[in-house]
């Protein structure tokens, strides 16, 4: 009976978390470079892959993944029609020094400033690089903390599944 009763909650496990419900990306205020307010939900409601990476200026490894990112985002866009957002956690202090390094590194992806890490916040998470990948509804789909060189090829996979699952419906 005992052999039973574990058999039956594995099973229900596997079914409730099959069936579980979406993980929506918060929606929250964030500001861009110039001060101006943008709301989370308007880079999720262009209907398209979004990469959000979270990062700071102080961060050399999610420099390096934000270089590749940079790298490979014309190739993304026309292969995948994605947005790439990044959003720096960088304090008050420091997010002077924002705009000079995008400049040098000549990142062409949005930059938004979570200056008071209300989003870092509500997603509860630790360290940067944290990067997300939300689908074409703003649903999480991948998350990451970390970086490695050949992230970015795991990516490409996820991309790959999501376009194939939007071209399905």
């Amino acid at each position: 009976m005992k052999y039973f009763s574990y058999c039956f909650a594995f099973v229900l496990f596997l079914l409730l978390t099959s069936f579980a419900p979406e993980k929506k990306f918060p929606v929250v205020d964030l500001k861009d470079l110039n001060g101006k307010i943008v709301s989370t939900s308007d880079f999720m409601t262009k209907h398209k892959i979004t990469v959000v990476s979270f990062w700071a200026t102080w961060c050399i490894p999610c420099q390096r993944e934000l270089d590749i990112y940079g790298e490979l985002y014309d190739e993304w866009k026309q292969k995948y029609d994605i947005e790439i957002v990044g959003v720096t956690i960088d304090n008050v202090r420091q997010l002077s020094k924002v705009k000079p390094l995008i400049a040098q590194k000549q990142w062409k992806f949005t930059i938004l400033s979570d200056v008071n890490e209300d989003l870092k916040k509500t997603l509860n998470f630790e360290y940067v690089p944290q990067t997300y990948i939300l689908d074409s509804k703003g649903n999480i789909r991948f998350d990451h903390s970390g970086f490695k060189p050949g992230d970015e090829v795991e990516m490409e996979k996820i991309f790959d599944e999501l376009q194939n699952n939007k071209s399905e419906k």
